[in-house]
């Protein structure tokens, strides 16, 4: 087996997925064509030495569908020869496809490649592309299928976290990314979007609301009591009969935010490296994805990171910095209890319930987001992981050099 280096990561600012969005205008393709041109063009690269361009996108459908990283890779300008994958495992798929690039180099079969993804979710809402799980009842029944939502309720019912634990993890959140902004940590990895006429639309995470507080996300009534009622608490305790009652405790100030965003990440051999003249920032030591009972849907990041450290040799001890999607306030703490893990180690400068989850991308942002931390901070290790729908988890462990 040969190492995989990351030689470079960056992505888009996060656009407040809404017709008032900064990148409402900006179509998925548009948005992954200036991170492949900005990773292009930052690093010297004759795109023909590329040998796959590989990006997540979960509703692939209209103006996003069809193999939008082909797409991309052409309209970037690259090289005839490269070709482009666009692939979906829901929330993952940004690190999924970052995972599936490094696997190719790591077999020996594939020497420069870019992981990444997009999603424009102010112009293709959430759940465009439908499905047979939630919409097929030969699958929704036995799956006890329920909204993300209710999952997350239900967690924060099964362990015990309050309203105001829920809260305070959201507060949090926000002052550690405007924290981060402000001291200019994204400064190296975030680029600008630019209109036609190469004026900058959005250089900035514009989601975040960094005057948040406890009595303001107060005031917030529970997003998904009502959809409960509705049957789908029913649902949840068929599959839980030792709740009782599910406590609704999240709602939009707790949950990740619907946003516009993509992020590419450059990956190859130390071999390719060495003849391009690119310096290695990391590589990776391991990774891997599991699945997990599907109502609940989303515990599996404990799961999967035990399952990637014991690939690796390592404990929870040896890493240095965590990286866990923000889906909800309760998947975090649910993450910190069952993995034992101080909150000085994860989610450092925030995450998606400041910055927001724009679904195809969010996971290749955090491999970015976790190496210029470790950089930042001369540490050595990071573990990047994110819960996902129908139950599963991803996670990846990076080293940097």
């Amino acid at each position: 087996m040969s190492d995989c280096y990351i030689y470079d990561a960056l992505r888009t600012p996060r656009g407040r997925g809404k017709k008032d969005g900064s990148l409402h205008e900006v179509t998925a393709l548009e948005l992954a064509t200036q991170a492949l041109q900005a990773i292009r063009d930052r690093n010297g690269l004759d795109t023909g030495e590329v040998d796959d361009v590989i990006l997540g996108c979960v509703d692939p459908v209209g103006e996003q569908g069809a193999d939008i990283a082909r797409a991309a890779v052409l309209k970037a300008g690259f090289a005839q020869n490269v070709p482009g994958m666009q692939i979906n495992r829901f929330c993952a798929s940004g690190l999924d496809a970052c995972n599936l690039a490094a696997g190719g180099i790591m077999a020996g079969q594939t020497e420069l490649a870019i992981g990444g993804g997009v999603e424009a979710m102010s112009r293709v809402p959430i759940g465009s592309s439908g499905g047979a799980w939630p919409e097929d009842p030969s699958i929704a029944i036995p799956a006890y299928f329920v909204p993300q939502g209710i999952s997350a309720d239900l967690i924060a019912t099964l362990d015990g976290f309050s309203r105001d634990d829920v809260d305070a993890y959201a507060v949090q959140s926000q002052t550690r990314a405007a924290q981060a902004w402000s001291s200019g940590r994204f400064d190296h990895s975030v680029i600008p979007v630019k209109d036609a006429l190469g004026q900058t639309i959005l250089a900035r995470d514009e989601h975040m609301r960094p005057a948040t507080t406890m009595q303001s996300l107060g005031a917030l009534k529970p997003a998904f009591a009502e959809m409960g009622s509705l049957g789908f608490d029913s649902v949840a305790i068929q599959r839980y009969p030792q709740v009782e009652a599910i406590n609704h405790v999240h709602h939009a100030g707790n949950s990740s935010g619907i946003v516009d965003g993509a992020a590419a990440v450059l990956l190859g051999s130390k071999e390719k490296g060495e003849e391009l003249g690119l310096k290695p920032r990391a590589k990776v030591r391991a990774f891997g994805s599991i699945g997990s009972e599907p109502a609940i849907m989303l515990t599996a990041p404990a799961e999967v990171s035990k399952k990637v450290l014991a690939r690796a040799g390592m404990t929870e001890n040896d890493i240095d910095l965590f990286e866990i999607n923000e889906a909800f306030a309760s998947v975090v703490l649910r993450y910190l209890r069952v993995m034992k893990l101080s909150p000085d180690k994860v989610n450092v400068n925030g995450g998606a319930i400041a910055m927001g989850h724009p679904l195809g991308a969010t996971g290749a942002m955090l491999l970015g987001t976790a190496l210029d931390e470790l950089e930042r901070r001369g540490l050595t290790t990071a573990l990047i992981t994110l819960c996902i729908g129908a139950g599963m988890g991803t996670a990846t462990i990076i080293e940097r050099l």
